[in-house]
């Protein structure tokens, strides 16, 4: 079993709060994680809707289902009874005891108006991604709080150690995926994990029965994933209704196959892209629908520089979910003259720290020019800017400004 550096934040989340809702695409150790949560719990009842018999119970009597409950209660994949979540609001209001339920969910809570809304203000939402580098080697990963330390990141070498950077890419984070190291069945398992999302969790939200331009969606966003979400373009290329396409990637999001990262503005930086950028929520998921293999990663630079930055993407948002340093945003930045900051990370207070992501293994000055170009018009608000690359040396290209071996992201280094 992967220790999951979120564990922490779900105990601290049960002590104040009545309502822990836990969710993240299927498969990624939601239901292991409350169990294991559950035997530090007195009294703990785990119930799950997959169960037929208790899915009928809930659904035709949700208040005296409720009622009927004792102790802190997990709900697993609570989205497949909406009504349910009126009768939770009843009993929370009725006793505001912290802890009295955990409630997981493959669907995204805050794409549902009507779930999140039920219980705003007695719930806190996390969301558990797959497996991160650091929870794949058990090592406390801090990349995104040494961002926003004053610790100045001094010259180092450390080379990667265990697997190489290619093959975390291609097995990605899902725990079972993970756990095959034959690629064609890795493949097998992604092409099996997609039907059953589309037919089981997609199908349930959306209430439709024609869901075949999905999968062909999904593949378009891998090829294509770390571009700025064109939907017309999407349309055109899949001859999918400009209306219809935006309604099947929401379904995409709220499944968790996708992730979109907003663009980030600023009044001191003006002519800003307002698209976001869309993700494929893991990499391995990404390789596989793109039909990527280890010799086109290695002959097509198009190709390794897309799964670089997704890989960087999901990492860095997997690592901003158990942070010190709370309520961090993810963000991509570029201008209308096609400048662009892949990820921009701010603080509540406003801070910024900028990421830039380049798959070779030499940096150069030139590399940091937009990010120069960012702290001159944020002034104190900018904290660092880093260019992620496959070498070996963190190396000083100024004040605030570093090139930084990817591993670092989960590796202890210099930066931490």
């Amino acid at each position: 079993m992967y220790k999951r550096y979120i564990e922490n934040k779900i105990s601290m989340a049960l002590a104040d709060t009545p309502v822990v809702f836990i969710n993240g695409a299927r498969q990624t150790g939601k239901s292991t994680l409350v169990k294991k949560i559950g035997l530090e719990i007195s009294a703990f009842n785990y119930l799950t809707f997959d169960d037929a018999t208790l899915f009928s119970s809930a659904s035709s009597d949700p208040t005296g289902f409720i009622q009927g409950l004792s102790g802190t209660t997990a709900l697993d994949e609570v989205q497949k009874v909406p009504d349910l979540l009126s009768a939770i609001k009843l009993a929370v209001d009725n006793n505001r005891k912290p802890g009295s339920f955990i409630l997981t969910g493959s669907a995204n809570i805050l794409l549902l108006p009507k779930v999140s809304e039920s219980l705003a203000g007695r719930m806190e939402i996390i969301t558990l991604y797959p497996l991160s580098q650091g929870e794949v080697e058990n090592t406390e990963e801090g990349f995104v709080d040494a961002l926003f330390s004053d610790a100045p990141l001094p010259f180092s070498n450390m080379p990667l150690t265990g697997t190489p950077l290619i093959e975390r890419f291609f097995r990605g984070g899902f725990p079972e995926a993970f756990s095959r190291t034959d690629e064609e069945r890795r493949r097998a398992w992604y092409g099996s994990y997609v039907s059953a999302v589309i037919q089981r969790d997609i199908r349930d939200m959306a209430h439709i029965d024609g869901l075949t331009e999905l999968p062909r969606l999904l593949a378009l966003v891998a090829a294509r994933t770390g571009s700025i979400m064109n939907l017309a373009d999407f349309s055109r290329s899949l001859g999918i209704p400009h209306t219809t396409m935006k309604r099947y990637l929401a379904f995409l999001e709220m499944a968790f196959l996708v992730k979109r990262i907003p663009p980030w503005s600023a009044n001191s930086v003006k002519r800003l892209v307002k698209a976001p950028k869309l993700y494929v929520c893991d990499t391995g998921l990404a390789a596989s629908l793109a039909g990527a293999s280890a010799a086109r990663f290695a002959a097509e630079p198009l190709l390794r520089g897309q799964l670089f930055e997704n890989f960087t993407a999901m990492e860095l948002a997997k690592q901003i979910t158990w942070s010190a340093t709370q309520g961090i945003g993810l963000y991509h930045c570029r201008t209308g003259d096609g400048k662009e900051i892949d990820f921009i990370l701010e603080d509540p207070a406003g801070r910024i720290a900028a990421v830039e992501v380049k798959s070779s293994a030499t940096v150069g000055p030139e590399d940091f020019s937009t990010i120069r170009q960012l702290a001159a018009a944020t002034g104190n608000r900018f904290i660092r800017g880093v260019v992620l690359y496959s070498g070996e040396s963190t190396l000083s290209f100024g004040e605030r400004l570093a090139a930084v071996p990817i591993h670092q992201l989960w590796q202890r280094g210099s930066i931490y």
